[in-house]
């Protein structure tokens, strides 16, 4: 107790201030503990001055064929402004249109002397390994 007093030890414990130790004959401080305040959502219940936010809607859906087919329908990022016109088939590169856009290849409808074929073998056998060993022990 004299040697509290006397040096004014104290302990900083990692992200607190520096805080007294307390002294065992009485409490003459309060420990206090700095945690974060909890952010003030606005427009719960019981604050307040509630604030009415906007409701999120869905976009509306396009139903004109014409639309459709001249225009690229929801790529446009703005608020304000009209959706991308579609360009002739020649403006666009050739590799746009070999894309495989339907389901992924299999690994039996691959060639085995192309690079995707190895690099399809090799993702499975990983998920094959990560499969079998998400149920081993340590």
């Amino acid at each position: 107790m004299a040697a509290r007093c006397l040096f004014g030890i104290s302990r900083t414990w990692a992200g607190r201030r520096t805080v007294e130790l307390p002294d065992p004959s009485g409490f003459r401080r309060l420990l206090v503990r700095d945690y974060a305040k909890k952010p003030v959502i606005k427009g719960t219940k019981g604050s307040k001055g509630a604030v009415v936010s906007e409701a999120l809607k869905d976009p509306d859906v396009c139903t004109d064929p014409v639309q459709l087919t001249t225009h690229a329908m929801g790529v446009n990022i703005y608020k304000e402004g009209q959706d991308v016109v579609l360009k002739p088939d020649t403006e666009y590169p050739e590799w746009l249109f070999q894309m495989n856009v339907g389901a992924p290849k299999k690994l039996e409808e691959l060639d085995p002397e192309t690079r995707e074929y190895w690099r399809l073998l090799r993702k499975q056998n990983i998920w094959r390994h990560n499969r079998l060993s998400k149920n081993q022990k340590f």
